[in-house]
């Protein structure tokens, strides 16, 4: 049996902004739901941060997820198995409360898991895995180690697997703990990466700058085999363009329109022809714009730095080759959350 597996999408993202939650209608329309009607599918596994905020939600974004999400679900009669991840749980320690039970109740198809489970999909024993807190935590140890499933899926923290393309988690629980399994299969991190037996199979969209020309999509789950298949998203909300005497002439410009759009400027010999580069881009209408002219460094660092790197990662380089005694990968997780938050605010 074939079923879908999604995870991280995060309806509610950015503030409830409209901007980004058009561009996760493009995903939507044109690429999940005309995958679900191609292949037939009837089933749907979701692990997890369905919703962007553990304390709240935009009721503009609310009433998006249920009329462009979860009515169509309903009315194609697709069953919905939801884990809840960390932050779809209101507490940091208990998933009893949480954003998924109280606000879709109404859909008799969306079955929820706050806690541990063994679920039969397609004939499949799965091993559901909500995000382990102190209350669950000794009955999630346990399970794990009484069960006879081959697969389990959830939303995991492990160290050793990428946060994004610039961190790797350097906290968290060990793999080792999943090394029963065939297959592993998380939420949590936005970026896809594998050791071989866990697989994080990354969220379907670009949220963050993080995020930009990184794969991103769903995957179809064959539960007979427990392989995977990558169905992709082909559409971006962030994008580069680097300018280097760039002609406007013969520039596509309608590309950017209501998109975010950083320009990284390497060469520049005529500071007029420039500006009218950017009056053009402005005129197709880019949701936000930055310009990059140069990367400043504080006087006497001495830290390469390749244009086309983020914040992130140029702070966890930056991090990474600084001397002193302090715990790095806690310092590079702080950045990364305050960054997260920051991006919330702007």
């Amino acid at each position: 049996m074939k079923v879908a597996v999604i995870t991280d999408q995060h309806f509610g993202a950015r503030k409830g902004s409209q901007v980004f939650h058009n561009y996760f209608l493009d995903f939507y329309n044109e690429v999940f739901f005309p995958t679900l009607k191609k292949l037939k599918i009837k089933t749907i596994i979701d692990m997890g941060d369905t919703f962007d905020n553990r304390r709240g939600i935009d009721f503009w974004a609310l009433d998006w997820a249920k009329k462009n999400y979860y009515d169509r679900l309903a009315e194609m009669g697709i069953e919905v198995h939801t884990i809840i991840g960390n932050h779809t749980s209101y507490y940091k320690n208990t998933n009893t409360i949480n954003s998924i039970e109280l606000l879709l109740s109404q859909y008799k198809n969306v079955k929820v898991y706050p806690n541990p489970q063994e679920v039969n999909i397609g004939g499949r024993d799965i091993l559901f895995l909500p995000w382990i807190n102190k209350e669950n935590e000794e009955e999630s140890f346990e399970c794990i180690k009484k069960t006879d499933c081959k697969c389990a899926m959830g939303h995991l923290e492990l160290r050793g697997f990428r946060v994004n393309r610039s961190v790797v988690m350097e906290h968290g629980l060990e793999s080792k703990l999943f090394e029963k399994f065939e297959r592993v299969f998380s939420g949590h991190y936005h970026t896809r990466s594998t050791n071989g037996t866990v697989y994080y199979l990354g969220n379907p969209y670009e949220i963050y700058w993080n995020d930009v020309n990184d794969d991103r999509g769903f995957h179809i789950l064959d539960t007979d085999t427990l392989e995977t298949t990558a169905v992709n998203n082909p559409f971006q909300i962030y994008k580069h363009i680097y300018y280097e005497d760039t002609p406007r002439q013969t520039f596509n410009f309608s590309n950017y329109r209501n998109k975010i759009v950083k320009v990284i400027v390497r060469k520049k010999s005529n500071e007029k022809e420039f500006e009218k580069f950017i009056d053009k881009l402005l005129s197709v209408n880019v949701h936000d714009l930055k310009v990059v002219e140069n990367f400043e460094m504080i006087e006497g660092e001495d830290i390469q730095i390749e244009e086309s790197e983020n914040t992130i990662s140029i702070l966890s380089k930056y991090i990474e080759e600084s001397e002193g005694d302090f715990d790095k990968s806690n310092l590079k997780r702080l950045i990364n959350e305050i960054y997260n938050e920051a991006c919330e605010i702007a």
